[in-house]
């Protein structure tokens, strides 16, 4: 074994492969190849280069070769490629289909057009029990449920380009008819919801959704080790209409919303470990879901909420017009409630928000199109009536906190306006690179309008000097936190 500053060479059946001393777990990884290599004696090792969704690249551990798979009474062998990161084996692989210039990819359950593969062993990995061992038979399981893999004729070769051009056409705007006739059938379609987690907010989220009846079904995919334990149990026993409890995320297809409400219960030390932990789930958690719901809009409810919103759109790689925070609205609905309610004043168009970061860095704020405020036999017109009025509301939530069920309700109101292309404004985390002089991609709370295809348009609140410190002391903090995280 030869030893140098950033590079270790080591022999695994005699094989050569060069591993960056970045692995952090590079003995158990070097153990494991080679328990592969004595059962796989095919699979060949390397380091190369591995291009993420969002463009980073990053030099990793992979293997090639074929697992053998039994279809029809013969036998296949499939051509794989695996990539190991850097934080294996507490992270799983990537795994893709590697197929040769005469294979088409059949795209499935466990498989998409790209060729990569998802499993529901990859889906619950969980060091030490599992191995790449044991994913390699499960691919053969799989497959022999479902060939992913099959021989191009001539036909077949010459179909498959009719339908790349047919394809050109459509996301080049030259078949408007047919595009636009597809868009009308998606609109009608089944409004379904995914809620990622069953913990208290996952669970808060099923009942107000249901109880406000906006969605015809709503899947619940419970990400958590215990078989029996939690609220899904009660769930189970009891019964909710339209409710589907689910392990495996192939439940989620073609839900026109997805809501991540899953946070890590590691044992991290630091905010920044407490934060990376969350990245690690939501990397099991993204690819599968943006593979079966690739036209759903993402709602993020995992804290630190701007921060996950931001991984769930990189890891995503979603338009950032469908990847949301549910933010400061919860805030914003009170914040309104309080001034029309209990402090008697009327604003027209509900133009005061809450915006910002979620938390004890949010700020007030009065949308540009408020003229005037009118107050029973008062005008508040300017910026220290509003001030004040904005004072005495904050003073009155002051305490208040975010219990499950009232973030619940809130999710309920944003997933109604979302389902039903309501279009109302609601304060959530959006992009907010470009405005306030914030040029880093950060999400922060706005008052945005909100559709079936998630941000319709973000409303830009006044430039008022306050505000516009508090909203770029915030990006600045959330982007140096962005930039530590592995991604």
């Amino acid at each position: 074994m030869l030893l140098s500053m950033a590079i270790h060479e080591v022999s695994v059946a005699g094989h050569k492969i060069r591993t960056p001393s970045k692995y952090k777990f590079r003995d158990l990884t070097i153990e494991e190849l080679k328990h592969i290599n004595e059962l796989y004696p095919n699979i060949r090792f390397t380091m190369s280069t591995y291009t993420f969704k969002d463009g980073s690249q990053k030099d990793l551990l992979n293997f090639s070769g074929t697992v053998p798979v039994k279809y029809q009474g013969n036998t296949y062998n499939i051509p794989i490629c695996i990539w190991i990161l850097d934080s294996y084996p507490f992270t799983p692989p990537i795994c893709f289909l590697k197929p040769t210039a005469n294979m088409g990819i059949s795209v499935g359950k466990h498989v998409d057009a790209r060729g990569r593969i998802y499993l529901p062993y990859l889906q619950s990995w969980s060091h030490p029990q599992s191995v790449i061992i044991g994913l390699l038979k499960e691919m053969s399981t799989k497959f022999e449920e479902e060939l992913p893999l099959y021989a191009l004729s001539s036909t077949d070769e010459a179909r498959q380009m009719d339908l790349l051009s047919y394809i050109t056409k459509i996301v080049e705007g030259e078949n408007n008819g047919q595009s636009k006739g597809e868009e009308k059938k998606n609109d009608g379609g089944l409004r379904k919801v995914t809620i990622v987690g069953a913990g208290d907010l996952g669970l808060a989220c099923i009942l107000a959704i249901s109880a406000k009846d906006v969605a015809d079904k709503v899947v619940v995919l419970d990400c958590s080790e215990a078989t029996v334990k939690g609220g899904t149990m009660d769930l189970e026993i009891f019964g909710l209409p339209k409710v589907e409890i689910s392990r495996d995320f192939s439940a989620s297809a073609d839900s026109k919303l997805v809501v991540l409400t899953v946070n890590s219960l590691g044992n991290a030390q630091s905010y920044l470990d407490v934060v990376q932990s969350n990245v690690e789930l939501f990397r099991g958690i993204l690819p599968p879901i943006a593979h079966y719901s690739q036209h759903s809009v993402l709602l993020v409810a995992s804290q630190p909420v701007e921060i996950m919103t931001y991984v769930s759109w990189k890891m995503s790689g979603f338009p950032k017009n469908r990847v949301i925070g549910i933010g400061c609205n919860l805030d914003s609905a009170r914040f309104q409630y309080v001034i029309t309610n209990l402090l008697k004043a009327q604003t027209r168009n509900k133009d005061n928000w809450i915006i910002g970061e979620q938390g004890g860095n949010k700020v007030a704020a009065w949308s540009s199109f408020n003229s005037a405020i009118i107050h029973p036999g008062d005008k508040l017109t300017n910026h220290n009536e509003q001030q004040m009025l904005s004072n005495r509301a904050m003073e009155i939530l002051k305490g208040k906190g975010q219990r499950s069920w009232s973030v619940g309700l809130s999710i309920a109101d944003l997933t109604d306006t979302i389902l039903n292309d309501k279009k109302k404004i609601h304060s959530v985390s959006a992009i907010v690179k470009g405005c306030y002089n914030i040029n880093c991609e950060v999400f922060l709370s706005m008052p945005c309008v909100l559709g079936i295809n998630g941000v319709i348009e973000m409303m830009k609140p006044v430039d008022e000097d306050n505000v516009v410190e508090k909203l770029q002391t915030s990006a600045a903090s959330i982007n140096d936190l962005q930039q530590q995280l592995k991604l």
